[in-house]
């Protein structure tokens, strides 16, 4: 050893750290905040999930059943007869919870009819909550072992479930194509970390050899296809896998409970759940409080015709499909059919006054909630002599009243508010104001009325 040379004893200088210490170190840094608020997501699958994971989360689960081969591309590829269509589900509008339990239902209802567990195939989707679906994956083959060890069929060949991923159609729009080139390159990396076997990457508006391009980044660039499992360990990652696997092993009970897959497929109450998971994933899209890039916010405002047609049904698929992205698709096309008839799109002006970082930021957020209508936008402090159909307000709360006195008797065409002044709604009606846009607002419900007003045609 050099001279000097000093020995790093990093355990003695780096003594664990009770979890007690990080939990008073993070509420002391929250100043007062609530914990659960600020630092605690609860996902739409009913998951919770914590700021942070330790070995003591991942005390006592299970193993999982090992991984199969090396996974691969699988493009242009027709599904297997019989294969259990998973993905159907999640195209309904299932959760991820949802697709599991009714997946891992059907292939129990195919495995009474068809003993050899090990010619089954299992079509999965892959969407872009990245952590959640590989954790979806990762559950699935626990899963489908304790499934098939309920039968009897103890074998590794027998549990090891053949696993097929497609990315997601579900939040793809016919706007946009580069954002679904991103969505499909996240979904396939979290494909080929949660496990399947092949992968199918759908051009969705994008050239289809970007698709094989992106296959070929994740195999031979990123050698994802080097490591099993290579989310195995993570505590995060294992305890997510855990949640999921011990919620939809509970929805499955219930559906063996009732008869079985075939029986509640025929009865209407899997589709019933499916519906009602769905209207609430259009809600949040709707309301904006799920973001779908260059659909409900950040449009490409030069973006007037689409890139993509729709993706006609799949035949023998017995449950609706509907992508996320339809109703504000539905919205662009009328103000697109709008302009055809009349010569130019809808102009919104967005008037600037008063407080700069007051005004800037409800500008933008103006310009990206009728962005998405398709409407031209036009940011400006000043309505003389402007060709708009709209005039937003885009100013502080304590100045709106007086600005909207000055504009309303000034102009001949609707004046809107950009934001939620609750104490001065009244006052600012009784000056002409005739409308307000926020973070609250439902925004396919706004539009469609702003169109409604104006009448485009429906």
């Amino acid at each position: 050893m050099p001279d000097g040379a000093q020995t790093l004893r990093l355990r003695e200088d780096f003594p664990p750290v009770p979890t007690a210490d990080w939990e008073a170190a993070i509420r002391r840094d929250l100043k007062g905040a609530d914990y659960e608020k600020r630092l605690v997501w609860r996902s739409e699958e009913g998951v919770t999930v914590r700021p942070y994971y330790r070995a003591e989360d991942v005390a006592g689960l299970g193993s999982q059943p090992a991984m199969g081969q090396s996974w691969k591309p699988a493009q242009d590829v027709t599904p297997l007869p019989g294969a259990i269509r998973a993905d159907w589900f999640h195209e309904a509008g299932a959760s991820a919870v949802e697709e599991l339990a009714f997946g891992i239902a059907a292939g129990v209802e195919r495995l009474t009819e068809q003993p050899a567990a090990r010619e089954l195939e299992f079509i999965f989707a892959a969407g872009s909550t990245f952590f959640f679906e590989i954790a979806k994956l990762r559950a699935a083959r626990w899963l489908w072992a304790q499934a098939v060890g309920a039968f009897g069929l103890q074998d590794d060949t027998s549990c090891r479930m053949r696993l097929h991923v497609r990315t997601s159609r579900l939040n793809k729009s016919i706007y946009d194509p580069y954002s679904n080139l991103l969505r499909v390159t996240t979904e396939s990396f979290s494909a080929a970390i949660g496990g399947c076997d092949e992968l199918t990457i759908e051009p969705f508006g994008f050239d289809p050899h970007l698709a094989v391009g992106v296959q070929r980044i994740l195999r031979e660039e990123a050698h994802v296809d080097a490591v099993a499992d290579p989310a195995a360990g993570s505590y995060f990652v294992e305890a997510l896998t855990e949640s999921l696997a011990a919620q939809a092993w509970k929805l499955f009970q219930q559906v063996d409970a009732e008869g079985g897959y075939r029986r509640a497929l025929e009865s209407g109450s899997l589709a019933a759940t499916l519906a009602a998971t769905r209207a609430a994933r259009e809600k949040a899209v709707a309301s904006r409080r799920r973001t779908l890039v260059g659909v409900n916010n950040y449009p490409d405002l030069l973006e007037k015709v689409p890139d993509a047609a729709a993706p006609l049904p799949e035949s023998g698929d017995p449950l609706p499909q509907a992508r996320l992205a339809e109703p504000f698709e539905r919205i662009r096309a009328r103000s697109a059919r709008h302009a055809r008839r009349t010569g130019r799109y809808p102009q919104v002006l967005l008037l600037k006054r008063g407080d700069l970082k007051m005004s800037m930021a409800r500008a933008n957020f103006s310009l990206n909630f009728f962005g998405c209508a398709g409407f031209d936008i036009v940011p400006s402090s000043d309505y003389a002599d402007q060709k708009a159909d709209v005039i937003v307000l885009c100013s502080s709360d304590p100045e709106y009243l007086a600005l909207a006195q000055e504009v309303c008797p000034r102009v001949t065409v609707p004046v809107i508010v950009a934001g939620n002044p609750k104490d001065q709604i009244e006052a600012l009606q009784n000056a002409g104001v005739q409308g307000f846009v926020h973070v609250m607002s439902n925004a396919v419900e706004t539009l469609t009325h702003w169109q409604d007003r104006l009448g485009m045609e429906a």
